[in-house]
């Protein structure tokens, strides 16, 4: 008589941890990843394949464009490439591809009517058989493709900034963009600004300093005149360093955003007000000299709507404002006045010198004075950064961090500042510090959150990265930039290999930790919110480009390969033998998408028999009802959110990895959220 099998069990398998490279394989929690490529954890749960990146210059991004199909006849030749012209209608359109008895375009104007010849080059070559089809490609994979291919053709037209070299900086401020690079020669460095025809150069203008300012106040817009030499210019920005306008010893710069004729050792007149200020001579350019690393902060000093200003310094000049037109010399008074830190904390300024620490006085980001607030902290190790966090019962704290120790500053001012060493061994290596609502950074012992608590020292400290220590390890000498991402509560810190590690939070405790390899190098990001409240990332790159994160489905046009081997697992049972039937595994998107799912058994050992076939695909679009359009291994379900895939399994062996592989340009993320395995209980292995 034959002895009854066991029945068979499931077992599910969450899609949660993220990476973990250390832990021994029989300790390992269900779900995390033993390999894992640009994909994120999202903020609900589950694994998700992460968006893409497209250059970004102000013209139509590349992931807006659209295209339509012309039904036609095509009568003569027609040529991807081609600029096609309704004769009647006088619409044009970029062809990006062809079917039988249509033609497939991009940057439509006007509109084609049915019936019309349609025009290359003056000659007719086809005739329209029916009215245009926005977005009319017949299956969700031929829509993709043709979106792709329209992409293409507007990210053609986007051009690198000016210059030579890499990105030496990016600032998002009120809806455009602002890029530093180096100019073709490499002697200075310039600011470009995007617009809808691509990047502008931003005017520095000229500056005078002036003394002996009287009792009429210069004002900006006035056009201020030498006495003598009757040159006039334009006033775009005055600075107060010292004295009163009441008290005739006002003393300070003026930013002119033109000249005319040659000012000299002079008084200056407005209008019929003669002898307001003396100069020593004429202005000057304002330069800036090349390869600065620029670091910026958005802050309002004058307390009152519109008077929010970029405040910021790259190491090589002196510190600045900048309003997106005028751009005005910080001068703290320091020998080598070149800071390479910049933060705004209780209405004053903050820059980093070396170890140094000096700050404004209260409001008057321009004056430096000690008799008017401003003062320096030192700190005894060169500040790689500063970030605000919550402290004490007094309020927020300041936090100024080196490689290897931080300091917490408390109080309001230079009256009641009280600079506590928080501990020697923890710092933060240059530009990895962001605010997650606690400090998060990179030091000696990988990611650190520094957070507030109402133990003595108001701060504690926890090193969150073990699980990826040995990848993160040795690049944290490569660290060139870092960012939040608030939508999804995630901070990104980005490496010179091109690579990134994307950490995922919710209520301050980690979710997980994925590793990322881009295909363009972050030398520089901003993330910001638009004045729509919508989150922008963008970066600076070594080519010269600046790209918008989080746009299109691919990597500037190239494919985003994407995979994830999930952790070998036991289902609940080590050292005993199973028999794999099937998987229900629990997908999700929002748009059509390409990928495989495949799974190894038994550490992926060749002692075992293995799958066939690696990997099954799967095409799935999340919001298209395609039952028609269906062959094996490539088929479309009914339009939904989420969708489980049931896989078919064969093979015995002690544990079971399930891997997720995506390649492509075109096709939108794919999330996992979990898989659940149909098994049947074997014998205990010996």
């Amino acid at each position: 008589m034959n002895a009854r099998m066991p029945a068979d069990r499931l077992s599910f398998i969450p899609c949660e941890g993220g990476c973990d490279f250390v832990t021994p394989m029989i300790m390992q929690k269900p779900g995390r990843l033993r390999l894992c490529q640009n994909i994120e954890i999202g903020l609900n749960g589950g694994y998700d394949t992460i968006m893409g990146y497209e250059r970004y210059d102000g013209r139509t991004k590349p992931s807006d464009a659209v295209y339509t199909v012309l039904p036609a006849n095509i009568t003569g030749t027609v040529a991807v490439g081609n600029t096609v012209t309704g004769a009647t209608s006088a619409a044009t359109g970029y062809v990006i591809d062809l079917e039988a008895s249509a033609i497939v375009i991009t940057q439509l104007t006007g509109t084609f009517v049915s019936g019309e010849n349609l025009t290359v080059a003056a000659a007719v070559q086809a005739v329209m058989t029916a009215a245009p089809q926005p977005s009319g490609g017949s299956t969700p994979a031929l829509n993709a493709e043709y979106l792709n291919l329209a992409a293409d053709v507007y990210r053609a037209l986007i051009t690198v900034v000016p210059g030579e070299g890499a990105i030496r900086g990016v600032c998002r401020f009120n809806d455009v963009l602002y890029a530093w690079r180096n100019a073709v020669g490499g002697l200075s460095m310039a600011i470009y600004k995007s617009s809808s025809s691509g990047w502008t150069a931003v005017s520095l203008g000229r500056e005078i300093a002036f003394t002996s300012g009287g009792t009429v106040v210069i004002a900006v817009g006035n056009t201020i005149t030498g006495a003598t030499s009757a040159a006039t210019a334009v006033v775009s920005k005055v600075i107060l360093i010292s004295g009163t306008w009441a008290g005739g010893d006002a003393a300070g710069w003026l930013v002119l955003s033109s000249q005319t004729g040659t000012l000299q050792a002079e008084n200056l007149n407005v209008g019929a007000s003669l002898n307001v200020a003396t100069i020593a001579g004429n202005s000057a350019a304002i330069t800036l000299a090349p390869n600065g690393r620029v670091k910026h902060v958005a802050y309002n000093f004058g307390g009152t709507s519109g008077t929010r200003r970029i405040y910021g310094c790259d190491g090589v000049n002196n510190g600045f404002e900048f309003d997106g037109t005028v751009y005005a010399k910080i001068r703290t008074g320091m020998t080598t006045d070149t800071p390479s830190n910049v933060i705004a904390h209780k209405y004053q300024l903050f820059f980093g010198f070396g170890s140094s620490a000096q700050h404004s006085g209260p409001g008057t980001p321009f004056i430096w004075t000690p008799a008017l607030g401003a003062a320096e902290l030192a700190v005894g190790d060169d500040i790689t950064g500063f970030n605000v966090e919550m402290g004490n019962e007094t309020g927020a704290a300041l936090a100024i961090m080196s490689d290897n120790k931080t300091h917490m500053l408390y109080g309001n001012d230079s009256s009641d500042w009280n600079l506590i060493p928080y501990r020697d061994e923890v710092g933060a290596h240059e530009n990895s510090i962001q605010n997650m609502g606690s400090i998060v950074a990179i030091d000696d012992r990988g990611v650190i959150s520094l957070r507030a608590t109402n133990a003595f020292g108001n701060f504690s400290s926890a090193t969150l990265s073990g699980l990826v220590d040995p990848w993160l390890q040795p690049r944290k000498i490569l660290i060139t930039d870092s960012c939040i991402v608030r939508d999804k509560s995630q901070y990104r810190v980005f490496f010179s290999d091109e690579t990134a590690l994307y950490v995922t939070f919710d209520n301050n405790k980690v979710m997980g930790m994925m590793t990322q390899l881009l295909n363009d190098k972050v030398e520089c990001v901003h993330s910001v919110e638009a004045t729509d409240g919508v989150e922008e990332i963008f970066f600076g790159s070594d080519d010269g480009y600046c790209y918008q994160m989080e746009r299109g489905t691919s990597f500037d046009g190239d494919a985003i390969e994407s995979f994830g081997l999930l952790q070998y697992y036991n289902c609940g049972a080590p050292r005993t033998n199973k028999r794999y039937k099937s998987a229900s595994v629990e997908t999700s998107g929002t748009g059509y998408t390409e990928f495989s799912l495949g799974y190894e058994v038994g550490y992926g050992s060749a002692d075992y028999a293995q799958p066939e076939s690696y990997s099954d695909a799967f095409a799935i679009n999340f919001q298209e009802a395609r039952w028609d359009q269906f062959t094996w291994d490539d088929f479309y379900w009914d339009a939904e959110y989420a969708k489980p895939l049931n896989l078919k399994l064969s093979g015995c062996a002690e544990n079971i990895g399930f891997i997720l592989y995506k390649n492509s340009d075109e096709c939108e993320p794919i999330k996992l959220s979990g898989v659940m395995v149909r098994y049947q209980p074997g014998r205990i292995l010996r």
